[in-house]
């Protein structure tokens, strides 16, 4: 029966009651086997359905998510702001930490992840970060990384960060309890969440260096990298172009020139779409044509 395709009959999963409704003398096709409803193919209104469905609870799930987000973050902002409140973590701008760097030898503690620290550090500085980018490859984390990449990171070219589990260890092995902690990241979020991990773990000499790396002057640290300080936490699209805001400020500082480079770029950036897209129609014309004769 199976050669000519129908599908065996299990015996152990007929019941009594369906087997007293059969005559010998059917033939596998005429049974209720192949004439229930279960088996029958799912029509497209079916799949529209399922589709809606699904896509609904995925939308509902991002919100909760999103929704769990605000309130983390409401929850944490709260806390930071008790520790400098309170004293326990002490703010800097960034020309005050440059100052007590270079004139009371405390450490900077730089707590960026890797993408934003090969652009730019302070000289002298010690790299752990806090946050990086996750090398694992399992479901959850490709996931979030396309999810990340489409709602926006190709634009603005933010990686997807996972928490360093060694963060608290690192600084451990090179820094006592009693250490002047200067702790300091691109904008000064991440550098305050590591403060309270550190005040936690037993640290109380912690200064947080107010707005991050990218509020300070090029004189007010000792800068190593290739890039500015300002320009360490920009990336994607949006960096090629010259569209961010601090391209924008450079470039009413630097005049004509800056901005004719990022010009080019967004000319050639419409001439490439431009050829893609006379291309691809030569190209449908051409397998027209081939399926023709």
């Amino acid at each position: 029966m199976e050669a000519l395709g129908f599908p065996s009959l299990n015996t152990h999963t007929i019941s009594c009651s369906s087997f007293r409704q059969r005559t010998p003398t059917k033939l596998p096709y005429e049974t209720s086997h192949f004439s229930s409803s279960s088996s029958k193919p799912k029509g497209p209104s079916y799949r529209t359905h399922h589709f809606r469905r699904s896509a609904t609870r995925m939308q509902a799930d991002n919100e909760d998510f999103e929704l769990k987000q605000m309130r983390d973050m409401a929850a944490a902002k709260k806390r930071w702001d008790a520790l400098i409140r309170d004293g326990k973590v002490k703010p800097l701008t960034p020309r005050e930490a440059g100052y007590a760097i270079q004139l009371s030898n405390k450490t900077l503690l730089d707590v960026r992840p890797s993408a934003e620290h090969k652009k730019a550090w302070v000289k002298g500085s010690t790299w752990i970060p806090i946050f990086d980018v996750g090398d694992e490859f399992d479901v959850g984390t490709l996931s979030r990384k396309i999810m990340g990449f489409t709602m926006g990171g190709w634009w603005s070219g933010v990686p997807t960060l996972a928490y360093n589990n060694q963060f608290l260890s690192k600084v451990d092995e090179k820094f006592p309890k009693d250490t002047d902690l200067i702790v300091a990241c691109q904008r000064g979020l991440r550098s305050i969440a590591a403060c309270e991990v550190l005040y936690n773990a037993g640290y109380r000499n912690l200064f947080w260096v107010q707005g991050g790396l990218e509020a300070a002057e090029e004189e007010d640290l000792v800068r190593e990298g290739p890039q500015p300080f300002k320009f360490a936490g920009i990336g994607g699209v949006s960096e090629f172009l010259g569209w961010t805001d601090q391209q924008r400020a450079a470039a009413a500082k630097e005049g004509w020139g800056y901005r004719f480079m990022f010009s080019a770029r967004l000319v050639g950036v419409f001439l490439i779409a431009d050829a893609l897209f006379l291309g691809s129609q030569q190209l449908v014309h051409y397998l027209q044509d081939i399926r023709s004769h």
